[in-house]
């Protein structure tokens, strides 16, 4: 028996195998990223929502250049590939070629915020009507866990070992923020998934931000915060509450911007 099998036999408490729990926009329920990694979860929420809303043969997906890149070749819907940090770009050529599909670009902070900042400032200052999602760990995982531009004050990283020194390294950049404060911005969010709580609030957050692109309002954007025990050197039962302690303390998760002013969706768990 291959290791494919073994692992599709393992039972979940329920009783049910582990690839009953697949969603059906994802064709493996294996992947190659850590354990305790948040991509995972968050790649999750996002194609979930895209087969509740009923959209699987209408959605196109653009990747950045990170970890979560290996989810690429595992998701049954449309996908393209970007340039390191270009993601936003492409997403626009596709949205006004295709303008009857949902478009998300997929970037990590390392990609979005430190390699193709003006990308997505300038996508979303003309309004473009896409849905550009950030998953924020505050590292640059895929290359060794360096600091990148969102990485927050403290924060050990590869290159940043003693924590991040606004004197030797500068401030970090809270990208939600400087885009919501863009007039052509409609609906900016930043959420988690630390928690079950958080997870089930993240997936309220980017159905709401696909609500906008598919009627027509404009441009929404989605900041994730997402674990990385091994770039963090922290264990991983203790990365959510290292998210906390760290990213969480800085960013404060919930609703940044809603041009159609939906009610607010909450704070992110303790």
């Amino acid at each position: 028996m291959n290791e494919r099998s073994v692992v599709s036999m393992r039972k979940a408490p329920s009783g049910k195998l582990v690839d009953d729990f697949t969603p059906s926009l994802i064709i493996s329920g294996e992947h190659q990223l850590c354990p305790g990694c948040g991509e995972p979860i968050a790649m999750r929420s996002l194609v979930e929502i895209v087969a509740e809303m009923e959209l699987t043969q209408r959605t196109i997906a653009v990747f950045g250049v990170g970890c979560y890149t290996l989810f690429a070749s595992n998701l049954d819907i449309e996908v393209l590939q970007a340039l390191h940090g270009r993601a936003p770009s492409l997403g626009t050529g596709v949205k006004r070629t295709r303008p009857g599909a949902l478009v998300m670009t997929i970037q990590g902070d390392g990609d979005m915020v430190s390699e193709g900042l003006q990308e997505v400032m300038h996508a979303a200052a003309r309004g473009e009507a896409i849905t550009c999602v950030l998953l924020n760990n505050g590292v640059l995982g895929e290359t060794g866990s360096q600091m990148t531009a969102s990485t927050v004050l403290g924060q050990r990283t590869k290159n940043s070992l003693e924590g991040r020194d606004a004197e030797k390294h500068g401030y970090p950049i809270a990208i939600a923020d400087v885009v919501a404060g863009l007039r052509g911005s409609s609906y900016v969010a930043r959420c988690a998934v630390n928690s079950a709580g958080n997870v089930a609030r993240t997936r309220r957050m980017i159905k709401r931000a696909f609500e906008v692109q598919w009627e027509h309002q404009g441009f929404s954007f989605i900041e994730i915060l997402t674990m990385c025990p091994t770039g963090w050197f922290v264990d991983t039962l203790d990365a959510p509450d290292y998210l906390n302690s760290t990213l969480g303390s800085v960013y404060k998760v919930g609703v940044l911007k809603d041009e159609c002013a939906s009610p607010p969706i909450g704070k992110m768990d303790a």
